[in-house]
């Protein structure tokens, strides 16, 4: 089993007043040659946004984007839709950006800050229609099981969004104590492991909040939880950039 250690505290940071912001792999202004993607997994963003500010419209093309409320409201426009849209904890975002789309994302709330993780996978696909979609994930289907949320467009799993990649994206809740197996789908993926909120241990390593880890070359592998955790797992192909 091969695995890479990223502590939350190596992660890029950038303070822009009202966005506090998070980088896990090379993203704007922050560049590490050694952080640059995990496979297909491109970015991994961890943002708190100030009340009634945010991204102003700005364009994206071929990257499959994944946004997870943690808290507060995010909301939502872009060029295939007029109307913003609601975002909140419980419920994920999927934008397929393909041949290109416009969009706009804001802090909801007048008086509460909005968190959030921002995900971009690479797409297998180039140049597909833009396709937006949202829906809602019950914290008690993730209590001390897995719950998928992101799923490949060729799959048949009608429980998950859909992205352009042979991905799969899926959070748990573990209980203190207990152990979790995770099995990968393919020889040929890797996962990237982020603790949400918590302290588990894989492979030895012990990670606390907002530490991540990069696992491959495995079938499966074991998370002992030393403390009530939260966990997210971006399941990628191993692509060469």
């Amino acid at each position: 089993m091969k695995t890479i250690i990223h502590k939350a505290e190596s992660r890029g940071f950038a303070n822009h007043g009202w966005l506090q912001a998070n980088h896990s792999f090379s993203f704007a202004n922050w560049y590490n040659p050694e952080k640059v993607h995990f496979g297909a997994l491109r970015v991994l963003n961890d943002d708190i946004i100030a009340p009634k500010m945010g991204f102003g419209t700005h364009p994206h093309d071929n990257m499959e984007i994944i946004t997870i409320p943690l808290g507060g409201e995010l909301k939502h426009r872009d060029s295939m839709h007029n109307e913003w849209q609601s975002v909140f904890p419980g419920e994920v975002q999927v934008m397929s950006a393909g041949t290109g789309v416009q969009h706009s994302e804001i802090n909801g709330s007048v008086d509460k800050h909005l968190s959030l993780f921002q995900i971009w996978i690479i797409p297998n696909k180039q140049n597909i229609e833009p396709r937006y979609d949202q829906k809602t994930f019950l914290e008690e289907n993730r209590k001390n099981k897995l719950q998928t949320l992101v799923t490949s467009i060729d799959e048949n799993n009608e429980g998950s969004l859909k992205i352009h990649q042979d991905a799969i994206l899926s959070r748990i809740d573990l209980d203190k104590g207990k152990t979790f197996k995770y099995e990968l789908k393919s020889e040929k993926h890797g996962v990237y492991v982020m603790t949400i909120h918590g302290n588990v241990m894989i492979n030895s390593n012990s990670l606390q909040t907002r530490d991540a880890i990069g696992v491959s070359e495995t079938e499966d592998f074991d998370i002992n939880v030393l403390e009530d955790s939260q966990l997210l797992f971006i399941e990628v192909p191993l692509l060469e950039l």
